[in-house]
């Protein structure tokens, strides 16, 4: 009798834990999951159909057994998903002067700062440890933030491509209400979140594809993109988008989160060419064809955008799909040299001149 008490009492003890830790794991939660916007406010959107948004393009079709070659590799694969080493950064100095001229300074996974004709541009800031609702579970940096986010300079536009959690990061947004005054330029429906933290109404702006916001010198216009949106269980709530940066002198066309589909060679020719392309290159599989682009899609949207210098994005930070973590930079450089296009793949917090871009030196590949 006493024997099974020990055990009803280390089972209960290890409940207990249990529950203590789904505990940790969830709090907070409901506020980082973030707002839902009011549909009525989406209606004027042409995108906004039957209560959500909609792609422009038709979803693609996928081959049987697709998905469940995904599963196998997701549960079974062998590819070297994480680094064998420390990824090098680089610490930029922070810059207040002048922001003349155009520098890319990427500092992991998708966010960038943008440096253009005497403003500054920050997209899809993310400094957390993971990228998720809570700070215990989901998928965890394979590098630190390069700088920490109050010695940024000072921004005049913080954008955001679309609201998933590897680009839409609570703490993150709350550090930069804190120490920067800048608006937050989001597309449709993502400024539900924002007033749900408790960002100042005046610095949000929510734009439909195509609409555009003036900072400064800068153009910030909200173009297609071809992706889904949700932080919780409903999906498509809030739209997504691709980001044209117009300045006086320089153009930067950044592809959020995309599939390949035909706009882009209707952008290039709207809003190009552009001086610099910021392009989605990891976190692909076979049966995602409308969420992430492969690294060769990625280089065929540079040319479509009519782009001079690509930078490629969305890699070597967080690990969200099955293939080794250095493949999409090994494949990009590939394309990239086939196709004759210019190619820059900084270090996290390098920061590059986009008239004298550093020469590529395969950095990644001994780790």
């Amino acid at each position: 009798m006493r024997t099974r008490n020990l055990v009803a009492a280390a089972v209960a003890a290890a409940g207990a834990a249990g529950l203590g830790v789904l505990g940790l794991a969830a709090r907070g939660l409901p506020v980082a999951v973030g707002g839902r916007p009011d549909p009525e406010s989406l209606r004027r959107s042409p995108q906004f159909r039957d209560g959500r948004f909609r792609n422009e393009a038709p979803r693609r079709v996928v081959e049987q057994g697709t998905y469940r070659k995904i599963l196998h590799d997701m549960l079974f694969g062998n590819e070297p998903r994480h680094p064998s080493g420390p990824v090098p950064l680089v610490a930029a100095p922070r810059t207040e002067g002048s922001a003349d001229g155009l520098h890319l300074t990427w500092y992991g996974h998708a966010s960038t700062l943008v440096e253009i004709d005497g403003a500054r541009v920050l997209l899809d800031p993310v400094w957390s440890d993971r990228c998720s609702p809570s700070p215990l579970i989901g998928p965890k940096r394979m590098h630190a933030p390069p700088v920490a986010l109050e010695d940024l300079p000072r921004l005049d536009a913080v954008v955001i491509s679309h609201d998933h959690y590897d680009h839409l990061d609570l703490p993150t947004v709350r550090t930069l209400v804190e120490h920067q005054d800048a608006p937050f330029v989001v597309p449709l429906g993502v400024g539900a979140h924002l007033r749900r933290w408790r960002v100042p109404e005046d610095r949000i702006v929510e734009l439909d594809w195509h609409a555009e916001f003036t900072t400064g010198p800068l153009r910030l216009v909200a173009t297609p993109a071809q992706h889904f949106s949700g932080r919780w269980l409903a999906n498509d709530g809030t739209l997504w988008a691709s980001w044209s940066i117009i300045g006086p002198e320089h153009r930067v066309f950044y592809t959020g989160d995309t599939g390949y589909f035909p706009a882009f060679e209707k952008i290039g020719e709207q809003y190009g060419p552009f001086d610099a392309t910021l392009v989605q290159i990891g976190a692909y599989a076979l049966g995602w064809p409308d969420i992430h682009m492969t690294p060769e899609e990625g280089v065929a949207t540079h040319l479509d955008v009519r782009g001079g210098l690509l930078i490629p994005v969305h890699w070597a930070t967080f690990n969200l799909a099955m293939h080794a973590w250095t493949e999409p930079a090994d494949r990009v450089w590939r394309e990239a040299k086939a196709k004759d296009v210019d190619l820059a793949v900084p270090r996290p917090g390098e920061r590059v001149d986009v008239s004298a871009p550093p020469p590529v030196d395969g950095w990644w590949q001994t780790l």
